[in-house]
């Protein structure tokens, strides 16, 4: 027997206010979520009305647009219809909405792509999964957050390190956002799956002590101001004063710059090429004229000028757990290990 408007009215709100209990959820996936719950548990049936975004405001005390949104949202799924002066009604019981995955990252890079390619494999081909670079500017992160923002069911964010991102990411609801790379923590509702810089860094410098210390100097280029991590710096001028070994930073490399006797560690990819392009021509050998140290491990340094000693974590495993993210929604807060691949570059 078909229930009664009425019944349908007191299903669906009770639905509602058992999911605003949860405090998990924001008053608008409320609402989305328990229309679905209630066609899936067989309460809304094809054909059932809906209540007025009146009606609703009147027992929930919601703000108009937030019915309003909501039921956009299931109307653009196919499980809602609006017929003109008569309301809204269930016209599908196929409650299963094609998830939609946008990634915010901070540039393309190789290790990028492990990351990107391990998040593709562990989802099912009908996920969308869309990409987005911010190039640590928080002009360019803001606009394409206001521009992406309520149109994807999941979010996985590398985020910029300040005040202003961290009020932008507060805006979407936990169960939807996932930060990666960097850890900006939002609280105890938000997932994370982060790596950790300078205590990682130092213990990777102790490890290669025995090999650095052969060295005259050790040189590291990085840049003020940009999307390198300060506590790499750090954990590098910590290292030289507590080891007493000799060492200094500049802004860039230039060609011409590698001297014999020197170690040298880059985080860039393309000025690491430039680097082993010189040892080339010049017919020096690495891990006996001089050394080259990288950041964030990919196949190319495993195999180029017969390996590159590098430090990274797992970008592999951050895209896993990501994947791990949008099918299950479950809370994760990981900090994925730092491992040092000691090949013959030092």
């Amino acid at each position: 027997m078909k229930k009664s408007k009425e019944e349908h009215f007191k299903v669906l709100i009770d639905r509602i206010k058992r999911l605003e209990a949860l405090n998990t959820l924001s008053k608008h996936e409320c609402i989305v979520q328990g229309v679905l719950d209630a066609i899936d548990a067989n309460e809304l049936e094809v054909h059932a009305s809906l209540p007025s975004v009146n009606n609703l405001i009147q027992y929930l005390g919601y703000a108009r647009e937030t019915f309003a949104k909501a039921y956009r949202d299931l109307i653009a799924h196919g499980v809602v219809e609006s017929k003109n002066r008569k309301g809204y009604f269930v016209v599908s019981n196929n409650t299963q909405m094609k998830q939609k995955v946008a990634v915010l990252l901070y540039a393309y890079d190789t290790f990028q792509d492990t990351l990107v390619n391990e998040l593709r494999t562990n989802l099912p081909e009908e996920v969308t999964v869309d990409l987005f670079f911010h190039h640590n500017n928080m002009e360019t992160f803001e606009d394409i957050f206001n521009r992406i923002q309520g149109r994807y069911t999941v979010y996985i964010v590398a985020p910029i390190e300040n005040k202003d991102s961290e009020l932008l990411l507060r805006s979407i609801p936990a169960s939807k956002l996932l930060i990666i790379d960097r850890l900006v923590d939002l609280g105890e509702d938000y997932s994370y799956v982060s790596q950790e810089f300078e205590e990682a860094t130092y213990a990777v410098f102790q490890e290669l002590y025995p090999k650095i210390k052969k060295y005259k100097e050790v040189i590291f280029y990085f840049r003020e101001n940009t999307a390198e991590p300060n506590e790499i710096k750090n954990a590098f001028l910590r290292f030289l004063k507590e080891y007493k070994v000799k060492g200094r930073i500049e802004k860039q490399y230039h060609v011409g710059d590698l001297k014999k006797g020197k170690l040298y560690f880059t985080i860039h990819n393309p000025e690491l090429y430039q680097m082993l392009k010189e040892v080339l021509q010049k017919g020096w050998t690495l891990g006996e004229d001089l050394g080259i140290l990288s950041h964030n491990d990919d196949v190319i340094k495993e195999i180029i000028s017969g390996g590159i000693t590098t430090f990274s974590t797992s970008f592999a495993r951050i895209g896993s757990q990501a994947a791990k993210f949008v099918l299950e929604r479950t809370l994760i807060k990981e900090v994925v290990p730092t491992t040092l691949a000691d090949r013959n570059s030092v």
